[in-house]
Formats: structure tokens, C-alpha cells, sequence
């Protein structure tokens, strides 16, 4: 699949922008605080529904105006396709020309994968950043997944709210049962899908990995909510403490994987170049996993990144990354044989 056209309008710096995309490699490069970034802002807001640097939607809206718009056209294999944002007092999203309603029915128009200088840190920070890099995968493929999520935090909301309740107002704790059902019934469906993947993922990154740097990677995925019986024994088992505490400690909320390089586990022993390596191998997997699924290559948005490899890092990826439109932002200028360079200063955009 492929993006032909973007349109913004007041969105982020960019006043009133329109232009055409190549099917394979586009540039965009330009000096920092130019708006590139914004550029790939705009394409994951059209496939996710949100941006992946804010949380603050009214941000996106260009100073002194009270309302943002962006298109985007694609094609897949099957059918071509546009989605449209909006935000004003509301965000509104069209999917061919139709008002959504839940955020399900936008995932899986645009399928992309997104690399940024962040990234790197979903290796070195908490569990919550590898939860979200699955949540994002398996999202876009699966939106019965993005269901069963959202069950599962609105439970768990609810639930964190009654153990408060128990040591603050004294309510009984047998009610808590009625929580840990439902909680346990979410959480189980919720792990299926996220070994299912990691599974996918692993066959995938131990090959991407070696051809890159010769070492050898393995993850693992750590759960405790794989069975439900032992999930509800759990909640029982921790119940006192989740009371004293005020929220529940044990869930799919708390779920992490591990990275391995050469058997040392990269969180601890990891340099900062098997850091960016393993990332870059990941992203790659991922990539890959999607094509498996829906049959093309996903769209893959690269953010200040070519910079951060050496030449023969930056070759092998690039091997690795043919028949996929590729959306790359840098400062310089680089030269390609297929595809379009655009040069971006203060929201123009330049071919």
C-alpha cells in the first residue's frame, strides 16, 4: 500500500499544504524546527486517530486558528481510499467520506510502521513503552484487540476505584469478585493476541537481526495472565495488598517483554548501538509480520533516523525495506534513485 496525497490545513505550521507522494522512497529534509516531523504527524493522526508526540490535540491547531484539517489518499491493493481529521471544539474522522464512530473502524485503512529517535527508548525505559509498541501493532490488525483492551482499562478503572473505596468507606470486599471476572475474562483474550504476535515477531527478528550485525537476539514475553484460573488466583492471593495499595498489581497492565543479545539481556548489558540495532530489528519484524497478515507492505515512516547509522547499518536496512513506501525525514539532503526529495522550510514544502 501507498499514500499518492496529503492536504493539511492550520495544522501545526503548516497554513495550507498540498502534494503528491511517490510509491517508493520520499525525502524530506530541511533544517531543524521546519516542520518535517509534522509531515509524519499528519500521516499517523489519518491511521491512528492520534498523534504520537501528544497527547494535547488542540496543539495541532496552527496558532491563531481555531480549527485543523488533514487528508490523506491511499491505495491498497484492493481499493483506494482517503481519510480526513478534523479538530475544533471535537475531533471528527472520515473514512471515505463517512463519520466514525469508534476508533476501530479507522485502524487498518493505513497500515504503517513509524521509527523515531524515541523509539530506542522502548528498549531502555519501563514495560509501558513495549506494551504500547504492541498495543500498535496488533491494533491495526486485529480491532477486535483495541476492544478488548479498552474493556479491560475501563474494568480496571473500576475496579481500582471500588479498593479504595474498601479501605476509605469500608465497602465489602467480597464485591471485588465481580471485578476480577470480568478483569480475568479481558486480560486472558488480551494475552492470546500478544503471545500470538510475539510469536510472529520472534520468527521474524532473529533473521533481520543477524543479516544487520551478525549477533544473535531472542525475546521473551513475560505474563502471569496467560490461564484464567490462575489470573483469578492471583487477584485473591493480592487482594489485602491491592487494598492497602489502592490499585491492582497484577494484570496484563503490568506485562513486559525482554531483549536479548548474545544471551545478555540488552536493558542492562546493551550498548547504544545494539540499543539502536535491536529497535531497527524490531521495527523491521514488525514490518513484516504485517505484510504476512494483510498480503502488502505497510508504510514506513522514518524520523531523523538514517543519521543515527552508520553507512553499512543504513545499507543492509535499506535492503531490507524494498517494495515499501518508505516517508524519511533528515537535515541533508540525500540522494535516491527512486523516488521524490522535497526540501521543507518554515511549513513550505519544496520540490
Amino acid at each position: 500500500m501507498y499514500i499518492n496525497k496529503i492536504k493539511m490545513q492550520n495544522f501545526r505550521n503548516y497554513e495550507n499544504e498540498e502534494f503528491e507522494l511517490s510509491k517508493n522512497i520520499n525525502i524530506f529534509y530541511g533544517n531543524n524546527a521546519q516542520g518535517k516531523t509534522n509531515i509524519l504527524e499528519a500521516i499517523f493522526l489519518c491511521a491512528f486517530g492520534k498523534s504520537f508526540r501528544t497527547n494535547k490535540e488542540k496543539e495541532l491547531i496552527l496558532l491563531g486558528k481555531d480549527l485543523f484539517s488533514v487528508e490523506t489518499f491511499f491505495q491498497k491493493s484492493d481499493r483506494d481510499g482517503k481519510i480526513k481529521v478534523v479538530m475544533q471544539n471535537k475531533k471528527q474522522i472520515e473514512v471515505n467520506g463517512v463519520k466514525i464512530k469508534r476508533l476501530s473502524e479507522l485502524l487498518g485503512n493505513i497500515n504503517l510502521v513509524i521509527f523515531t529517535p524515541d523509539d530506542i527508548q522502548i528498549l531502555k525505559n519501563g514495560p509501558s513503552e513495549r506494551r504500547r509498541f504492541l498495543d500498535m501493532m496488533i491494533g491495526q490488525l486485529r480491532p477486535n484487540y483495541v476492544y478488548q483492551l479498552n474493556n479491560y482499562l475501563k474494568v480496571l478503572e473500576q475496579r481500582n476505584n471500588y479498593l479504595r473505596q474498601i479501605k476509605e468507606e469500608n465497602k465489602p470486599e467480597e464485591m471485588l469478585d465481580i471485578w476480577d471476572e470480568k478483569l480475568a475474562e479481558y486480560a486472558v483474550n488480551i494475552c492470546k493476541y500478544r503471545i500470538e504476535f510475539m510469536e510472529k515477531i520472534k520468527n521474524k527478528i532473529e533473521q533481520i537481526h543477524t543479516k544487520i550485525t551478525g549477533e544473535n537476539i531472542e525475546i521473551e514475553y513475560i505474563t502471569e495472565c496467560e490461564n484464567k484460573n490462575h489470573y483469578l488466583s492471583l487477584l485473591k492471593q493480592r487482594k489485602k495488598l491491592d487494598i492497602i495499595k489502592g490499585f491492582t498489581t497484577k494484570g496484563i497492565h503490568r506485562d513486559d517483554f525482554k531483549v536479548y543479545i548474545n544471551k545478555k539481556e540488552i536493558g542492562i548489558y546493551g550498548s547504544q548501538g545494539q540499543h539502536r540495532t535491536a529497535i531497527l530489528s524490531l521495527k523491521l519484524a514488525e514490518l513484516y509480520v504485517i505484510y504476512d497478515e494483510i498480503g502488502e507492505y505497510p508504510i514506513l515512516l522514518l524520523d531523523d533516523f538514517m543519521s543515527e547509522l552508520d553507512e553499512k547499518r543504513r545499507n543492509n536496512f535499506l535492503e531490507n525495506i524494498k517494495d515499501t513506501q518508505v516517508i524519511i525525514t533528515c537535515t541533508d539532503k540525500m540522494n535516491i534513485e527512486n523516488g521524490k526529495v522535497f526540501y521543507v522550510e518554515n511549513g513550505k514544502v519544496k520540490i
